[in-house]
Order: C-alpha cells, then structure tokens, then sequence
C-alpha cells in the first residue's frame, strides 16, 4: 500500500505546485490590468489567455462577481485556489498518510 501512498503524496505536490503558480499567474495578471498595457505583448497575451476565460466563467455564474466597475472575479478565483490549496491538497497529503 506504500506505493499508493506515494502516489497520492507525489499527486498532492503536483496540484500544490500548480494551484500556487497559477495563483501568482491570476495576481500578476490583476496587477498588470491596473496599468495600461500593450495589448500585444506577448507576457500580457499569454496573462490574458490564461485567466480570462476563469473570470468570463465566474462572471457568467456568479451575478455578484461585478458590482458597478468592480469586477471581483479574481477575488473569487483567488479564494477558490486557496480553498483547493487547503481542502484538496491536504486530504490527498492524509490519505496519502494513511495508506503507508
């Protein structure tokens, strides 16, 4: 049963990993936004393709998500990842605990 183990602790790390940098991807991306960037570059098209289509998403589901001219859809993104970070990752860290 290690091997299971082992493998939900390396699945565990992964998504950790992952759910960081695309956490620092969605502040950068909001940071950028607050200036006026060249819409061509490609640092701001790679941001843009990236965390858009979550916002468009969080803006179609959630009606809140845009209160006047505030959109907080990165907010919204943000908590998410960090509850993922919390809930998902430390469950498949347990589980992976518990199957050594």
């Amino acid at each position: 049963m290690f091997i299971l183990g082992n493998l939900f602790e390396a699945l565990a790390v992964i998504l950790d990993k992952a759910l960081w940098l695309y956490s620092i991807v969605v502040f950068i991306a909001v940071m950028i936004s607050w200036v006026s960037p060249d819409p061509f570059n490609p640092v701001v098209q790679f941001l843009r393709s990236v965390t858009q289509p979550v916002f468009d998403w969080i803006r179609a589901r959630l009606p809140f998500a845009v209160i006047g001219m505030l959109d907080l859809s990165p907010i919204i993104l943000l908590m998410f990842l960090w509850f993922a970070r919390q809930f998902l990752v430390k469950s498949l860290f347990d589980l992976a605990f518990h199957l050594r």
